[in-house]
């Protein structure tokens, strides 16, 4: 694959893009896990199933649209139902965790209702579901490095705000920070991440990437910060090493990518409790 790679570009396209992704989906991943939000990239990775399956089914009848990126129509649904779930969180005030799977059913309901108009699943959106090396084309590695330049700016930018918020919400609020414009910032970031990374690791899959890594690294990381660095890192290995597996074993990347990671978890879990067992000793 190292090879192919300066040959096909394809390859390089995967290849870039799995670095990229690799990055931004454990470094959003951990500021939604200390939330106490996983479930959000669940949510929104259906909502963008079924902008993708709209998207597919507007090309098959409407010729007027034929070559439309499926991606942007997938980011769009991505981003609206964002911005559904927090309008419900503020409807629902008391019971806001409600707001995710109200989306999440939405989101399913809406994608099988688009794909069984269009007469059931084609090649395209298999790609889309558990992601494909192939599918990924020079348009799609630019917007995701657009999307990759706008989260790590937007990152640096609100790191204290963010931070203060996932620990302590109600002491963030009192100190003045303006909770609910970060909190909204934060929600499109991640939607706009999820929807890129489809083309990778595939719709149903991303959220796994989202939160796998960041599992592995809560059970050895001494701090915040190194929190972060080992689930980019994490990231990073469970992508690239899922990559050539699925070149080398043919096999669809979002699978040995998930398996890789869970692989990492099952080895810091098992480190943790090795380094436990000699303390006690």
């Amino acid at each position: 694959m190292i090879q192919g790679i300066f040959h096909y570009e394809f390859l390089q396209n995967a290849f870039l893009t799995g670095i990229l992704i690799g990055f931004l989906a454990p470094l959003l991943g951990v500021f939604i896990v200390v939330r106490r939000l996983s479930l959000i990239a669940d949510a929104l990775s259906h909502v963008t199933l079924a902008g993708i399956a709209a998207s597919l089914l507007i090309e098959k009848y409407f010729t007027v649209f034929a070559g439309l990126n499926p991606l942007y129509l997938g980011m769009a649904f991505s981003v609206g139902g964002s911005l559904f779930i927090e309008k419900l969180r503020g409807v629902y005030k008391h019971y806001q965790e409600l707001a995710i799977p109200i989306i999440l059913s939405s989101g399913i309901g809406l994608g099988v209702i688009f794909i069984s108009l269009a007469n059931g699943f084609n090649t395209d959106l298999f790609s889309y579901l558990f992601g494909s090396v192939s599918a990924v084309s020079r348009t799609d590695l630019w917007v995701i490095f657009i999307i990759s330049l706008l989260v790590v700016f937007a990152i640096i930018l609100l790191y204290k705000e963010l931070f203060l918020l996932s620990f302590d919400e109600e002491h963030a609020k009192a100190s003045g920070i303006a909770a609910k414009s970060i909190h909204f910032i934060f929600i499109i970031m991640v939607a706009l991440v999820i929807a890129a990374s489809m083309r990778i690791v595939g719709i149903l899959l991303v959220s796994s990437l989202m939160t796998l890594p960041v599992a592995a690294s809560i059970r050895i990381a001494k701090g915040f910060k190194q929190t972060i660095f080992l689930s980019v890192v994490f990231g990073e290995i469970a992508v690239m090493g899922g990559l050539f597996t699925a070149y080398y074993l043919d096999l669809a990347p979002g699978g040995t990518i998930v398996m890789i990671a869970v692989l990492i978890l099952i080895f810091a879990i098992f480190l943790k409790k090795m380094t436990v067992h000699k303390q006690v000793q």
